[in-house]
């Protein structure tokens, strides 16, 4: 098992948009809250660039992951953010070095693919959890308890874990840059669609991401017994279904032992009056898998670590996640 110690490097890098151009105020503030922590950092090479849409070339942006691989002072890397182009990079990763020199791997959302890959090319267990911008330039107290998370899986770890549910969460829309206060805080609820519990292989990522690599080399097999854990932002009602639906179509929902569904930042529920969590559950139809669904790993604030690939115990009657095995 992996974990990190105080004055190790961490090591970031941009695999899709250029957030550390867009936004140095916010960046400025995750690089003195990492640091204050007792980290050395080291800045991939495309950091401060921009090539329009994006860091940099694919070649590039592949190239600015690989020298942290292989970097043997960096023992952690974290995405600054995530984006729309992290597959294109998936051909040109050095996962023999990887394998080489395990470290941690972590990020959310459009890294999904990245970390799906490397997992599935190496076995190593990958981390769905913040990224350095996105998570760590949030203010108090959402960053803070973010870090307690990550302290909890990748610093300080000890199992079996339990991801105690946070008293309060937000997805409030602020201006990165102009930000100058806490967000609001919402009262914390998870949701139990059905009871039950399961035991397995834990499988996390966006689910829109997780599309654009289904079915290659690049995605794990989602194989029986696994517990599947799918998040999304921003999207619509419509949207979603079409992707609740690809999962269906795939029979996805015939293999898995548990599912989990993040909260989703910002949904347009486009009148319909319907949580995604209830748009799925009309995809499912009949299902007898425990389902819970509202979970802290997602787009919002604060923010879960897991690790992919880790042993989990989903207890969806009493909403319980514990991490037993990385």
């Amino acid at each position: 098992m992996m974990s990190l110690k105080i004055n190790d490097t961490i090591g970031f890098f941009s695999p899709s948009t250029p957030v550390t151009f867009f936004c140095p105020n916010r960046f400025e503030r995750a690089k003195t809250f990492l640091t204050q922590k007792g980290f050395k950092l080291k800045a991939g090479f495309l950091t401060g660039k921009r090539d329009g849409y994006r860091s940099g070339s694919i070649i590039e942006r592949a190239d600015e992951l690989n020298e942290l691989i292989n970097d043997p002072d960096v023992k952690c890397i974290i995405s600054t953010i995530g984006g729309m182009n992290s597959n294109s990079l998936l051909p040109y990763i050095d996962y023999e070095a990887f394998k080489k020199t395990p470290k941690i791997l972590m990020g959310y959302s459009d890294i999904s693919s990245i970390l799906m890959a490397v997992y599935a090319k190496t076995g190593i267990n990958t981390y769905y959890g913040p990224a350095l911008v996105a998570s760590f330039g949030e203010m108090e107290p959402y960053d803070e308890m973010t870090f307690q998370y990550f302290n909890d899986v990748c610093i300080e770890p000890v199992l079996p874990y339990q991801f105690i549910r946070p008293e309060f969460w937000t997805d409030e829309d602020l201006d990165w840059e102009t930000q100058d206060r806490s967000k609001t805080r919402t009262k914390n609820t998870w949701i139990t669609c059905k009871k039950g519990i399961a035991k397995g292989r834990l499988i996390i990522g966006n689910l829109n991401t997780i599309t654009t690599i289904f079915g290659s080399e690049y995605m794990p097999e989602i194989k029986e017994g696994d517990i599947l854990f799918i998040e999304d932002t921003q999207k619509s009602a419509a949207m979603m279904e079409r992707l609740f639906a690809f999962l269906k179509l795939n029979n996805i929902f015939e293999k898995i032992g548990g599912l989990i569904l993040g909260k989703h930042e910002r949904f347009n529920d486009q009148k319909t009056q319907k949580q995604p969590y209830q748009i799925l559950e009309e995809v499912l139809g009949d299902y007898d898998f425990p389902f819970l669904a509202e979970v802290d790993c997602c787009h919002t604030h604060p923010m879960f670590t897991m690790p992919i690939g880790s042993t989990i115990e989903l207890n969806a009657s009493d909403q319980t996640i514990i991490l037993l095995e990385i």
